[in-house]
């Protein structure tokens, strides 16, 4: 399997620590997810993004401990949490028996009617080792992009779900584009073709049965 580098370094993964919870601090709501954009036109997806806090259970020793943030892609909740722990057990060695989920919330696209470039930061695990790669995709919202990435790397690489780590998505501009399969798309006069058309049939000639196929391909 080939790695692709674009002679960027890919950051790590989103996470933060801070000392105390602040007034503008999420409260501490246990599997709550607040209700977002109810005018419908959120884009229907496989994945979610969450945004997720938690920190090691105080103590007598420690009262305060440090607080983590961390965004997650997963399909429910309970995914969402179990990479949370997984993540954090690797990077600070806190576990779920000896640590606490402080609140949970999905994060809604803001503009999911505008088509943009989504640029992703990811790591899998293959048979031969660790691979860092750099995809661009062109979509509605981030957790669509997210979700062509886990088919993309699932079709072309046989890689699942457990073994990718999405390690940043950002929105970029079209002069910060370098994959050929977006920049067709950023053409000034970009037209389509209509390889299919089904014509529509007046009241007056419409009939049951045809004595020929009718022709749709042009």
């Amino acid at each position: 399997v080939s790695t692709q580098s674009t002679g960027q370094n890919p950051p790590s993964l989103h996470l933060e620590a801070r000392n105390n919870m602040t007034e503008k601090s999420p409260r501490v709501t246990k599997g709550v997810v607040p209700r977002g954009n109810a005018s419908g036109t959120e884009q229907r997806t496989r994945f979610h993004e969450y945004v997720i806090f938690g920190r090691r259970k105080p103590t007598e020793e420690e009262p305060s401990p440090r607080i983590y943030r961390m965004r997650i892609f997963a399909t429910n909740t309970v995914q969402a949490k179990s990479r949370f722990w997984y993540f954090l057990r690797k990077l600070r060695k806190l576990k779920k028996s000896n640590g606490e989920v402080l609140a949970i919330h999905e994060i809604f696209e803001k503009n999911p009617v505008k088509i943009k470039n989504f640029g992703i930061w990811a790591r899998y695990l293959s048979n031969t080792g660790t691979h860092n790669l750099w995809k661009e995709y062109r979509d509605l919202s981030r957790c669509a992009a997210v979700e062509r990435l886990y088919n993309d790397l699932a079709g072309s690489h046989r890689a699942r779900f457990s073994v990718i780590q999405i390690l940043d998505v950002r929105e970029i501009k079209n002069r910060e584009c370098i994959r050929p399969s977006t920049l067709q798309f950023h053409q000034k006069k970009l037209h389509f073709p209509l390889p299919h058309k089904q014509p529509r049939q007046t009241p007056a000639f419409k009939t049951t049965f045809k004595p020929f196929r009718p022709i749709t391909h042009h």
